[in-house]
């Protein structure tokens, strides 16, 4: 283990932001933790059905205030992006767009195919065994729906040479004005839809207005959490939007599909949270062991991101012969109703199984994030042996 710390600590290039890594680790895993413990899978006469325990504890909304982090992933999306086409321009690489493009959107995509060509075995064999379709569309479901977020960061990241002159504000308003046309005059349903791009605009913008003009101060990020806060309070108080920044499932609206005001000033709230982290995660990750742990999560983001249901499904599936051994009840928090504290202190605790068996599959299909090589452990490259080192 103090092998592996000193060759991650010795194949960082020197000039790294170590706290954009943490933001982004924690935005990941707050998305991975806020699914194993907002998603229940229900067997229900022979079928299996998606549940929320928010459905039935509603008391327990402030959890989606914690493990909703996605804009603090574009915040960091949108600085890194920026700063990596400021780079390719200064080498005078401008005209190159599509490889640099090509570049940052290949990891992206790259273990997408896994999981596609995966769960598309998995899905015939179901079908083909008897498995009801409502089972079987629950589960892909499941899967599948994170695949939006990498879609709108996809077309963000193509645009950044363009959003980069963009000021926060704008797509702000653009969601403003949405809401008060779905909301205030009845407006069309689809017109929610346009907050899909303007509402992760925002955070994304604010990163790339970050890496423009150099570390904030602060002061900035306390605007950004206090105002974003009291706008996000008001507007679930006065205005009647969703105090769950999650989906809920029969809830009539969603502060995400598609992203409401309410989603967007949270998420503003977030990134000043994440702006008044960032020195304290510095000063923390000059440690070489938390460095470290920080560095792999991050070689393999994507690969958590996108398997981490699996995970979860491959242990509901396991506990399944259990359950009909021993009756329904007996895997309190894997098979059952979320309706209950019972419920939610058996999830918990089914949390490091989770965890194990997304392990495994990281093991497995990590290297398609790496554009399918391994990388070597035994001569970390030095920065100085590769551009993308110095661009990461």
């Amino acid at each position: 283990m103090r092998d592996l710390v000193r060759r991650v600590e010795s194949a960082t290039p020197p000039g790294r932001d170590r706290g954009l890594d943490a933001l982004r680790a924690l935005a990941i895993l707050g998305v991975v933790l806020g699914h194993w413990l907002v998603t229940a899978l229900v067997v229900d006469s022979g079928t299996v059905r998606g549940a929320s325990p928010l459905t039935h504890l509603p008391e327990f909304t402030p959890v989606s205030w914690v493990f909703q982090t996605l804009a603090v992933f574009f915040l960091v999306g949108g600085a890194v992006a920026a700063r990596s086409h400021a780079a390719a321009r200064a080498h005078h690489e401008s005209h190159r767009y599509l490889h640099w493009l090509g570049a940052r959107l290949g990891r992206l995509f790259r273990p997408v195919a896994a999981v596609l060509a995966v769960w598309t075995v998995v899905a015939l064999a179901m079908l083909a065994e008897g498995v009801p379709w409502q089972t079987v569309h629950t589960l892909g479901k499941l899967v599948l729906s994170p695949l939006w977020f990498l879609l709108v960061f996809a077309a963000l990241t193509a645009a950044t040479p363009l959003v980069v002159r963009v000021h926060p504000l704008w797509p702000l308003v653009v969601v403003l004005h949405v809401d008060l046309l779905r909301f205030g005059l009845d407006g069309p349903a689809w017109l929610g839809w346009i907050n899909v791009a303007a509402g992760w605009l925002v955070p994304y913008c604010l990163g790339a207005a970050w890496s423009r003009s150099g570390p904030k101060d602060r002061r900035t990020g306390w605007a950004l959490l206090l105002g974003g806060a009291a706008a996000t309070a008001l507007l679930v108080v006065l205005a009647g939007y969703p105090a769950a920044m999650v989906g809920v499932p029969g809830a009539p609206v969603s502060n995400l599909n598609p992203p409401t005001l309410a989603a967007v000033t949270f998420g503003l709230a977030q990134c000043g949270g994440a702006l008044l982290l960032l020195g304290p995660l510095r000063r923390a990750l000059r440690r070489p062991a938390a460095w470290a742990a920080v560095a792999l999560l991050n070689l393999s983001a994507m690969t958590v991101f996108l398997w981490h249901q699996t995970a979860m499904i491959a242990v509901t599936a396991t506990g399944l012969p259990a359950r009909e051994l021993l009756g329904p009840g007996a895997l309190l928090g894997l098979h059952s109703v979320p309706d209950g504290y019972g419920w939610v202190l058996a999830r918990v605790a089914w949390l490091p199984l989770f965890a194990a068996a997304l392990l495994l599959c990281c093991a497995a299909f990590h290297t398609y994030e790496q554009g399918g090589r391994r990388t070597r452990t035994d001569r970390p490259k030095r920065p100085a042996e590769t551009k993308e080192a110095r661009r990461a």
